[in-house]
């Protein structure tokens, strides 16, 4: 890939972020060497995301929101930094929060719309029953936020960029059992969602390896109103510490009526996942929540130090990991197009796959051999209603 190519379709890592880079010196780059080989003047790329149903409070949830702008951010900046097409397009499509909305989702973007790859769905239910389609077609899929355990070995042409609930949980239960000393634990799980389904799997996993008892595992369905009688049940068996295995939709009604029921407030709430929205819905009660993320607004990277700081200038808010995430996952796309030099699905796979150590907001990031991200978890708790460092 000659650099005029590079330049026309990325922003890569923190310098171009942080406008670092002159327009002097990109032309001066983009008068040199051979001319780019043939792309189309667009690049239409598809997301996936609910904007209605069960996952989300209607299009303008603020959690969907924030994760949305990371995609239009990265997007922005890209075409921004180009003098010259493609350009970065998106059609956006709602999953509708089922199944049956994130295959209509998949079908209408392939087959309708032609996009290049599709970027979505956010949950692991839906990517379970998405990505598969994405496979059959032999077209690049990327889920930003799904973390369950298995979903990225559905297929060579499907990748995600969270950390799997096997890479972040087990450092993250050694971490915090080796400060804490917890002995024994309850462990709350939602047990319809393929996320909690296999967070709880894998806390099982490593409780044991720890000898930590388990003094029970309460289940619960996936948008419960109400988990009061589950969690006076924990309350009552006293434990050291609640494990959740939830889906972000449920973790703010596990927090504020764990809290309600008369769990101490000395027994920490271990919630993988637990996002800056999330500690926000829940108030006071996600005070001393500890959570295995993947990104935190206070890393010291410079390309997330940049990317803070441009997307607090630009939407007044700081942003959550799920818009690291998103916008993550755009770099990692039109990376892997500029690498292959071509829309031809095949190359872009090799080249996503072949991915490794790739400057991002999220760190040094790489592919496993499944298509699964590898880079450093974070372990954070809520203090003063912020996630800061454990």
């Amino acid at each position: 890939m000659n650099p005029i190519q590079k330049i026309c379709l990325l922003i890569v890592g923190a310098a171009l972020i942080s406008g670092l880079y002159g327009c002097d010196e990109l032309v001066s780059i983009l008068s040199e060497g051979e001319p780019p080989s043939p792309l189309p003047d667009e690049l239409l790329i598809g997301l996936v995301m609910p904007q209605s149903g069960a996952y989300v409070d209607g299009p303008d949830d603020p959690n969907i929101v924030r994760y949305i702008n990371g995609f239009y951010m990265a997007r922005d900046e890209i075409n921004n930094a180009q003098l010259a097409p493609p350009r970065i397009r998106f059609i956006l499509e709602d999953n509708k929060s089922t199944p049956e909305g994130a295959i209509a989702a998949y079908n209408k973007l392939i087959h309708e719309d032609g996009v290049v790859a599709l970027l979505g769905p956010a949950a692991s239910t839906l990517t379970e029953i998405a990505f598969p389609l994405a496979e059959e077609n032999r077209i690049v899929a990327i889920a930003p936020s799904s973390a369950a355990q298995g979903l990225s070995a559905l297929g060579d042409f499907v990748f995600r960029v969270n950390l799997t609930v096997e890479k972040r949980i087990p450092p993250g239960l050694h971490l915090t059992n080796a400060t804490l000393g917890y002995q024994n634990v309850a462990i709350l799980a939602d047990d319809i969602d393929v996320f909690s389904r296999s967070a709880a799997a894998v806390y099982s996993e490593i409780l044991a390896e720890l000898d930590i008892e388990v003094l029970t595992t309460e289940t619960f369905p996936s948008h419960a109103e109400d988990i009061r009688t589950q969690l006076s049940r924990i309350r009552d068996l006293e434990p050291d510490a609640v494990l959740v295995a939830a889906n972000s939709f449920d973790q703010p009604t596990v927090l504020i009526q764990g809290r309600e029921v008369g769990i101490p407030d000395d027994v920490p709430f271990i919630v993988p996942a637990l996002g800056l929205g999330q500690v926000q819905q829940a108030g006071a009660a996600a005070e001393g929540a500890i959570t295995f993320a993947a990104w935190t607004s206070t890393a010291e990277t410079p390309a997330s130090q940049a990317f803070v700081r441009n997307y607090t200038a630009r939407y007044g808010e700081h942003p959550t990991v799920y818009t690291a995430l998103a916008y993550t996952s755009v770099q990692l796309l039109v990376n892997a197009i500029s690498e292959a030099g071509s829309t031809d699905s095949e190359a872009i796979r090799e080249a996503l796959a072949a991915t490794s150590d790739f400057e991002t907001v999220l760190g040094a990031f790489s592919y496993d051999a499944v298509g699964d991200a590898e880079y450093d978890p974070v372990v954070l708790v809520v203090r003063d209603g912020d996630l800061q460092r454990f």
